[in-house]
């Protein structure tokens, strides 16, 4: 069992990616916005490595704690409103998925015979007893937040923002009232997120520090899962994008801020949100893209990303070999992207790649025959599949043969 253990751990990566695609398939809910498909995913990863860690010691296993990750998303379901059914539907999804792939590697490490049949005895007797107790506790956890979140303000004003957010026939002083949010001044909607697990105070005092950066009072404020928040900040005139990148500058730096347009009106409360939470998808999970990035900068590649699938299949048919993600494809990609960005001027385009003219050029030339024809041929489609392989990866591009 320790043996099997090990080979799977070798396919971590690809196993959490086939839970994560059949987990946003059975609950949709879990696709809802970046903050929560990382939770999901994150709690796949961690529960399939602590029970591989388990199961190593199979013959003494240690007690299967719960992964702080997986109390996480439990917690998050509650707050969104989500039913706990999602939670069950996850775990019995994910432990099919563990158990095929067991009875894979356990086929190849210990072969067919009396042994084998011993071996996924055992196996199943642990794999049962760690999802169960780890279910269980997630469960008891989501109770707590259920109770705790029932039972004050907190509901009130969630319920009001989800009612909001779902275009419910609302009147706007009404709602105004219950947020203690005044929703017909210009709204500016961010999503707070972080890249570890953030304390929700450094969260909070960034979106404050923010509203202050805007010249307004406190913001509003939506835990939407255990590193992001929701945050709307109410003023009468539009803030100053640079005035409040200069002051995001100041948060700790693994905080990062997606901003939507500011819009009036309970519309504009709606619309600047999903704005925002289309930046986010965009970034979330990229760890070297930039801190602060507006709705209005990225757009054209927001909308264009909103459907992955179909994002994947155009970059693939507009860069052909360039779409590939190696090292190799991806320096190529970046030299033709800033080259194309700086109007085909070579001198800029290796001044913010930091190397030659010629060495851009020459790049430039590997591409264009990669590519098979000249970079001047369908550049908007050109320019727009390199930017969606720049901001999402590995998420559109293709895995090398």
């Amino acid at each position: 069992m320790s043996a099997v253990a090990e080979r799977m751990s070798l396919d971590e990566d690809a196993i959490v990616r086939e839970m994560d695609e059949k987990m946003l398939e059975l609950v949709p809910e879990f696709a809802a916005d970046a903050a929560i498909s990382a939770e999901m995913s994150a709690s796949n990863r961690a529960n399939l490595h602590r029970f591989l860690t388990v199961a190593r010691h199979a013959d003494s296993p240690p007690p299967p704690d719960v992964p702080p990750e997986a109390l996480d998303i439990a917690r998050t379901v509650v707050r969104r409103g989500i039913e706990l059914d999602a939670i069950f539907q996850a775990y019995r999804s994910g432990q099919q998925i563990g158990w095929r792939r067991w009875l894979e590697y356990a086929a190849i490490v210990v072969g067919p015979g009396p042994r084998f049949a011993e071996v996924l005895d055992a196996s199943l007797a642990l794999l049962f007893q760690y999802v169960d107790d780890v279910l269980g506790r997630v469960i008891a956890e989501a109770q707590r937040e259920r109770e705790a979140v029932l039972g004050g303000a907190l509901a009130r004003r969630t319920e009001t923002v989800r009612l909001v957010l779902d275009q419910a026939p609302m009147d706007q002083r009404t709602v105004s009232d219950r947020l203690g949010y005044d929703l017909s001044r210009r709204h500016t909607a961010l999503v707070l997120w972080a890249d570890s697990r953030a304390q929700q105070g450094a969260l909070e005092s960034a979106a404050e520090l923010l509203a202050r950066a805007a010249g307004t009072r406190r913001p509003l404020i939506m835990v939407a899962g255990a590193s992001t928040l929701w945050v709307w900040m109410g003023t009468d005139v539009e803030p100053s994008t640079a005035d409040l990148r200069s002051a995001f500058a100041a948060t700790p730096a693994d905080l990062r801020a997606a901003m939507g347009p500011s819009e009036r009106g309970i519309e504009g409360f709606r619309h600047s949100h999903e704005a925002a939470v289309g930046v986010h998808r965009l970034l979330a999970g990229q760890v070297d893209g930039e801190r602060f990035a507006t709705f209005a900068e990225l757009e054209v590649v927001a909308l264009a990303a909103q459907d992955e699938r179909r994002a994947a299949e155009f970059v693939g048919a507009t860069l052909g070999p360039l779409a590939v993600d190696d090292a190799n494809a991806a320096r190529l990609r970046e030299s033709l992207r800033v080259f194309l960005e700086e109007a085909d001027n070579a001198p800029r385009a290796a001044a913010r790649l930091h190397t030659h003219r010629n060495t851009v050029l020459q790049r430039i030339a590997r591409a264009t025959d990669l590519l098979g024809h000249d970079v001047g041929e369908r550049r908007l489609a050109l320019a727009l599949a390199l930017e969606l392989a720049h901001r999402l990866g590995p998420r559109v591009l293709t895995r090398p043969t």
